[in-house]
């Protein structure tokens, strides 16, 4: 994963367009988010929309607004995705499932950096960075006639692939942990740990649905369980294979240690060894960081 690690901390440090390749659940949408956690458009708004999962009657108005009468039941203007974009990013993604008419104006934008709203006259310039992403293979698409051969090109700046979670035996353990952080601070719960054996079950499951395959199921232990540790039966892994070599497995403590230590390299590593980069990306103070970096006794790269 060092490739794509330094691939996103490169897409971060310009304005070009990104298009990020990979099958349903290996984590479009996170990398879409850590390129502009790391970009000088930080601050300013990401904007996400799936263009697979509005009708395409209303997916106009939802990407570039309407003005009011522009159809029926249109009784005020809306402000579409793009503008709400403005100096920051907007994310498309499943791009592959956008309709041929709606191509040519999305073209537009990336040639012209200008829209108009449904229904109006006004020619508006924004500012804004595209990220794309698609489970499917746009080349094929372009010789099948469903997807513009000009439109491909110009997405196509910058691209980046994805490879499947058991590709990336060493982000298992530690999305594991990150996800469980997350979701129980989502839940307003106190987080619970995962016992030896259900990291050595997360860590022979084969994973095929990938990234969100693990989100759901650390969420589906979450939200069926109070208890204070994670077993394999609370997510799903109980017919999973157990490791024969009990004694090489690590502690608890020292699972996390390792997990806490690895992500602080790799987000030092992503950012260049800019800290306040990294402790945004990690979402946490730059006190904290340099504590981190001085327990872990984490060398940096002058």
């Amino acid at each position: 994963m060092n490739k794509v690690f330094e691939l996103i901390r490169l897409a971060a440090a310009n304005d070009y367009p990104v298009l990020i390749t990979g099958k349903t659940g290996t984590g479009k949408e996170m990398t879409a988010k850590a390129i502009h956690r790391l970009s000088s458009r930080a601050k300013k708004p990401l904007i996400t929309i799936n263009c697979g999962a509005i009708p395409e009657n209303l997916l106009e108005s939802e990407l570039f607004g309407h003005e009011k009468g522009a159809f029926t039941g249109a009784a005020t203007r809306q402000i579409g995705r793009f503008e709400q974009a403005d100096q920051g990013t907007i994310f498309l993604d499943e791009i592959g499932e956008l309709p041929l008419s709606l191509q040519v104006k999305l073209l537009r934008f990336l040639q012209e950096s200008t829209i108009e709203r449904l229904g109006g006259t006004q020619t508006i310039t924004l500012n804004v960075r595209i990220i794309a992403a698609t489970n499917i293979n746009l080349e094929d698409a372009v010789k099948e006639g469903t997807f513009r051969e000009d439109l491909f090109y110009r997405l196509n700046v910058l691209k980046l692939r994805l490879p499947d979670l058991k590709e990336r035996q060493e982000d298992i353990l530690l999305l594991a942990h990150n996800f469980l952080i997350e979701e129980s601070q989502r839940l307003g719960r106190k987080q619970p740990s995962f016992l030896p054996a259900t990291l050595a079950a997360i860590a022979n499951h084969n994973w095929p649905g990938n990234v969100r395959e693990l989100q759901n199921r650390i969420r589906g232990a979450l939200g069926t369980t109070t208890a204070r540790s994670i077993s394999p039966v609370d997510l799903g892994l109980e017919d999973a294979p157990e490791t024969t070599e009990k004694q090489t497995l690590p502690t608890l403590r020292e699972a996390r240690e390792t997990a806490e230590k690895d992500v602080v390299r790799r987000a030092l590593a992503l950012t260049g060894n800019n800290i306040s980069q990294a402790a945004r990306l990690l979402d946490i103070s730059r006190p904290t960081l340099h504590d981190l970096i001085k327990k872990h006794g984490i060398q940096r790269d002058k």
